[in-house]
């Protein structure tokens, strides 16, 4: 069995910053805040949350738990932000 290297330290601009949690959002690298929800992320990138949808790790979680859900180290999390049109 192959073990995994060690995660990456993160860095901020004062220098070693271990106060985030690192997620893939959208297929880049993101930082987010410690104990953050995706209630929580959705707030943070300015979404509304009626205009969006959350995929965590390739499933679809419902808009009723997205304040109980945890963001947890390395999640793959998609926001689809919907548009209107005709």
């Amino acid at each position: 069995m192959r073990q995994q290297a060690p995660p990456e330290e993160t860095k901020s601009e004062g220098g070693l910053d271990n106060n985030f949690v690192p997620i893939v959002l959208n297929g880049e690298p993101y930082q987010a805040p410690p104990q953050a929800t995706i209630r929580l992320l959705v707030a943070e990138l300015g979404l509304a949350e009626d205009r969006v949808a959350v995929e965590l790790d390739r499933k679809i979680v419902k808009r009723g738990l997205w304040a109980k859900t945890q963001l947890r180290e390395n999640a793959l999390i998609e926001v689809v932000h919907f548009v209107g049109g005709g």
